[in-house]
């Protein structure tokens, strides 16, 4: 079976050959089909983003298409940055900065209280259906 990556991070595209490659799976990118993704990430959820961007390749190339969404929620934050992680502070803006700025805005709030969480969801749309996985790990900032 082969699948679309849909994303253009080609980290994430290395991530996902490495996993399907060896049990057999044809994997390749978009950039490597000489395509490109132009969607809005609009949904509420990881869940919604990501499946956004699989059906969007699916659509796109008629191949099994697998895209994922993750971002870090800060509840003394009211959950942000959320779906909005990779935006946040823009999107030229480094993830050292980015976290610099998440923790400099805990400042004063107890370390009790800097409670959050890492989620991912993990979209892979065929012509055939949608399934969504999703993961979280808990936690604290420091």
């Amino acid at each position: 079976m082969k699948f679309v990556i849909a994303t253009g991070n080609e980290g994430k595209v290395r991530e996902f050959k490495r996993i399907l490659e060896p049990m057999g799976f044809e994997v390749s990118s978009l950039k490597e089909m000489g395509l490109s993704l132009d969607v809005e990430e609009t949904g509420a959820t990881f869940a919604e983003n990501a499946r956004i961007k699989a059906k969007e390749a699916c659509r796109l190339t008629g191949l099994a298409a697998i895209a994922d969404d993750s971002g870090l929620c800060v509840d003394a934050l009211g959950g942000a940055p959320g779906v909005y992680s990779a935006r946040y502070l823009g999107e030229d803006t480094s993830y050292i900065e980015k976290n610099s700025a998440i923790i400099a805005s805990l400042n004063g709030i107890a370390e009790t209280e800097r409670t959050a969480s890492f989620r991912c969801a993990i979209a892979l749309v065929t012509k055939d259906g949608e399934h969504v996985f999703t993961g979280r790990i808990d936690g604290r900032i420091g």
